[in-house]
């Protein structure tokens, strides 16, 4: 696990929208995009849309134009890895 992907863990051990993820970490849109995807190819985040209660499924293409938009949060499988660290 990169410091990027600890990072953003580190934040959604609530459900958190990707414009509050940006504002608490310093990283571009492009970074953040990265790294969310890379955690959710792990299994180490969830997507939540449209609102803070329904799981979305993640589809790359939609990903890639819709992120902005999403709520996230951390899996049981990626706290513990977050925590093993």
């Amino acid at each position: 696990m990169n410091d990027n992907e600890f990072a953003v863990l580190d934040e959604l051990y609530f459900v958190t929208a990707y414009p509050d993820l940006k504002t608490k970490l310093n990283l571009t849109d492009k970074e953040l995009c990265e790294t969310l995807e890379s955690l959710l190819g792990k299994g180490y985040i969830r997507i939540l849309f449209p609102d803070q209660d329904t799981e979305h499924p993640y589809i790359e293409t939609a990903f890639k134009t819709e992120y902005q938009e999403y709520f996230f949060l951390a899996t049981k499988a990626g706290l513990v890895v977050h925590n093993s660290i």
